[in-house]
């Protein structure tokens, strides 16, 4: 019975059904590999000059004032939300942290739009896989984004669903993570940390921190454009996506885009990915550009927004971000088809499925040397600090932080600790069995 048991389990297991589905997996996993590989050095390259930016900028300057929404105070907050350049979870926290410190709601909500998507490594990644026009686009549209935000938030999030969300926030957070040390004297000259091991340990752990908090996004996203790539045949992308229908293609094309990104719950970096694959199945050029906005609206990220400001205020952010998201595609698009720039190639691949001694490899060589340096410089991150710094750090993926504009905190016998989001907060209070009241 043994034997004809084993005989019938490989013949299931040579059957053409199976062993063309073990094949076509192996050519999806093959697929995401590459697709990584393609875009490795821009990752390193982009994760590692955000992390700079992050430990030489004056973190002084987060604390400049945004209690309104006027354009002054949207420049600050944008150009703030560049230099801070974090992936969505972190910058949700930042956002939830400026709002209860005073900030304007919508102010806060720009830096959040700024800082997941005006920044290096998403437009070198953009560059790398799909062209230099989505780069181009995504910076144009996040401009267009931030503008349709400054000029309508208020009238969307009114007064009341902010006071509303700030009831929700103080009920849940408490205030405790608004007090701590002054935290000014962390910040010395910019040009001195460049010159000192203490500043690039800084800048390494910060890179660190970053890759820790988005791993799970890049390896799912990469993981997921493989399958598309390979198993979703292209007439099935063409009834999701319409074309042919001029005008009402570009619309519905802005409008499914962030859809996709709110069920496929990848974010920051790993939707690039993702974004070549739909491109690759047919989604207008607007569509992209709201797609890859569209991971400030995942649904984990949902989740955390109805932690932090309540149900109808997290329903009011999907909705509103999903209208703005969309129109910033759409404006996108037309600027481009005004100015002759519009691509209009489509990749048979998203990515080559070999090694090749070309450009790519050179370049992927130098990123994971430059990468081995930083991790050399994160292992030594608290030999290479010299004195007290007035920053602590994040317990569980070791960033540094103010105590001052920690996001969040957690005391546990007597001893409070400071998170850069909830997302280490929760892991933390998790492993030492701590359990959080739900709202």
């Amino acid at each position: 019975m043994t034997g004809v048991t084993l005989l019938g389990v490989a013949g299931w297991a040579g059957s053409p059904a199976v062993v063309g589905w073990i094949d076509a997996i192996g050519r999806s996993l093959r697929e995401a590999f590459f697709m990584f590989w393609e875009t490795l050095w821009p990752l390193v390259l982009g994760f590692g000059l955000s992390g700079a930016v992050q430990a030489f900028v004056s973190r002084e300057s987060l604390r400049a004032k945004l209690g309104d929404h006027r354009p002054p105070a949207v420049l600050r907050a944008s150009g703030l939300g560049m230099a801070s350049s974090s992936c969505s979870y972190a910058a949700a926290a930042m956002s939830k942290s400026l709002f209860a410190r005073g900030a304007d709601f919508v102010t806060s909500l720009i830096f959040m739009v700024a800082s997941t998507n005006l920044v290096i490594e998403l437009g070198l990644v953009l560059v790398v896989l799909i062209g230099w026009q989505f780069a181009v686009g995504e910076y144009v549209g996040g401009v267009v984004m931030i503008g349709l935000l400054a000029a309508l938030g208020t009238r969307w999030f009114h007064r009341r669903s902010i006071e509303r969300a700030r009831g929700h926030l103080d009920a849940e957070t408490g205030s405790e993570h608004r007090h701590g040390p002054d935290g000014t004297a962390a910040d010395g000259a910019w040009w001195k940390k460049l010159w000192s091991k203490s500043g690039w340990a800084d800048a390494a752990t910060y890179t660190m921190a970053d890759l820790g908090m988005v791993r799970r996004e890049v390896v799912v996203g990469y993981t997921v454009a493989g399958f598309l790539a390979v198993l979703v045949p292209t007439t099935w992308w063409h009834g999701l996506f319409l074309s042919g229908h001029g005008v009402w293609t570009t619309l519905e094309n802005a409008l499914i885009g962030p859809f996709v990104a709110v069920i496929s719950c990848v974010c920051s970096v790993g939707n690039v990915a993702l974004a070549a694959a739909l491109w690759k199945g047919g989604i207008s050029f607007g569509g992209v550009i709201a797609f890859v906005f569209a991971d400030l609206i995942t649904l984990p990220l949902l989740l955390i927004y109805r932690r932090y400001y309540g149900a109808r205020m997290a329903l009011r952010m999907l909705l509103g971000f999903w209208a703005v998201m969309s129109a910033a595609g759409l404006v996108t698009e037309a600027l481009f088809r005004a100015a002759g720039i519009l691509p209009v190639t489509r990749p048979s691949v998203v990515a080559p499925v070999h090694f090749s001694w070309d450009y790519t490899t050179y370049l992927n060589i130098l990123a994971l040397l430059a990468f081995g340096a930083l991790v050399v410089a994160y292992r030594h991150r608290d030999r290479w600090h010299q004195g007290d710094t007035g920053l602590v750090r994040d317990p569980v993926c070791g960033m540094p932080l103010d105590p001052v504009d920690a996001p969040t905190t957690s005391r546990r016998d007597g001893t409070l600790r400071y998170f850069c989001s909830d997302r280490c907060r929760d892991r933390f209070e998790a492993t030492a069995g701590v359990t959080r009241p739900t709202t």
